[in-house]
């Protein structure tokens, strides 16, 4: 129970029902899965290889969370902006911390439902793995220039998925993959249902359906399995009070800025209101559901952030524009350097010869000239921030006023 109270919702942050509390503690105690968790047994790969088979000491689901914290991928999430850009500090959560949170919130629930918590490990380690630099505005950058090129739809939990399915090669579980794609911390929901998806052939069209129609297929997705449904809901609580203890950090806003008179203390809230919430109204059942009390003031809590935290961070204000610019030149710059089959341009020695030589240790090859403009998505969505403003200074000099000018390194 937290000692905090929130005035927009007095009545959360109680701690679960005597009843359910007890069975939770029989459910731990027991050490075994739930009914409605999803056993390492029932794992779909792609492949049916020896190497990716799971063991005694290395199950399923065990061996997804490994390949994914190997990606060279996962390791550039620490320099990837969350929600504030361009300042140099090392306080402020980073996307590699990001992700890291959202399985902390994830494995708190899931071990209380009794479900497969290397499953929730997984999809939570590599959610966010095809995230752009720059955090959400950047990706929305870099949609707008490849919409408007090829009128497909950039977003990055697809991204996420191309990065460990195809760029990488790494056999994950359908399972893992379905969490990734379905994830959506943008979209909150009271109630969420498993969609009884079972092979991939149906995930290959829910895919091509999510490049070919962007948030049409996007808005609909479900995940298959209670712990996908799980990160879903975890991605939300994870960042929503984090990412007012960063805004009060860095002097976004003050401590008083918030309507629940909570300041930074509304992180330490809501991870004891939103978790204890979704257990005691999801134990037992299958479906991961909150109560009205506690989806209304999480719809409330996101809501009151991008008023007074989002819509006011660096590049949704002034600097949007010189960013937008900059990407579409990146965008243009890269893919006249595939055409002229340039190979030394960055995109070919930082990413193309990386992937290539990624993916060779599987057989496989990287098809890089049957889709120029989606090669130039996986390089850049690929960047850090720093990477992305060093790149920037390299092709485009009188773009470093822009980042000096305000404080980047500082």
């Amino acid at each position: 129970m937290s000692s905090f109270v929130n005035l927009c919702a007095p009545e959360l942050g109680c701690g679960l029902s005597p009843d359910v509390a007890q069975a939770v503690l029989a459910q731990r105690r027991s050490g075994a899965l739930g009914a409605h968790a999803t056993p390492n047994a029932a794992a779909i790969r792609r492949l049916d290889v020896e190497r990716d088979r799971g063991t005694a000491e290395r199950p399923a689901f065990v061996r997804d969370a490994e390949k994914i914290i190997h990606l060279p991928a996962y390791n550039r999430l620490a320099g990837k902006t969350q929600v504030f850009s361009l300042r140099a500090n090392d306080d402020i959560t980073r996307r590699g911390l990001h992700v890291q949170l959202v399985s902390r919130v994830a494995r708190d629930i899931g071990l209380s439902l009794g479900l497969n918590l290397d499953l929730i490990e997984a999809i939570a380690l590599g959610h966010d793995i095809g995230h752009t630099p720059f955090g959400h505005a950047g990706e929305r950058f870099l949609n707008d220039v490849f919409h408007e090129r090829t009128g497909r739809w950039f977003f990055h939990n697809v991204q996420s998925v191309r990065v460990l399915d195809v760029l990488y090669g790494r056999n994950l579980t359908l399972q893992t993959l379905d969490g990734v794609i379905c994830h959506n911390g943008e979209c909150e929901r009271q109630v969420f249902e498993t969609s009884g998806l079972t092979s991939f052939s149906e995930f290959d069209k829910i895919v091509g359906g999510c490049w070919a129609t962007g948030e049409g297929a996007i808005g609909h997705l479900r995940p298959m399995t209670l712990e996908g449904c799980v990160v879903r809901i975890s991605d939300i609580i994870a960042y929503v009070g984090k990412d007012r203890q960063d805004a009060i950090a860095s002097g976004v806003v003050g401590e008083d800025a918030f309507d629940d008179g909570l300041g930074s203390a509304y992180n330490t809230w809501a991870l004891g209101a939103f978790i204890g919430d979704v257990v005691q109204h999801s134990f037992g059942r299958n479906r991961i559901e909150m109560s009205e009390a506690a989806f209304a003031e999480l719809a409330r809590a996101k809501r009151e952030n991008y008023e007074k935290i989002y819509n006011a961070s660096e590049l949704s204000g002034e600097l949007s524009g010189s960013f937008a610019e900059l990407f579409a030149r990146v965008y243009e710059r890269m893919l006249a350097d595939l055409k002229a089959g340039d190979e030394s341009s960055p995109v070919f020695r930082h990413h193309i010869v990386d992937v290539e030589r990624q993916l060779a240790h599987y057989g496989r090859v990287y098809d890089w000239e049957s889709d120029l403009d989606l090669t130039v998505v996986d390089y850049i969505s690929s960047m850090t921030d720093d990477y992305f403003v060093a790149l920037c200074e390299s092709l485009f000099p009188e773009s470093a006023v822009v980042f000096r000018r305000r404080g980047y390194f500082c």
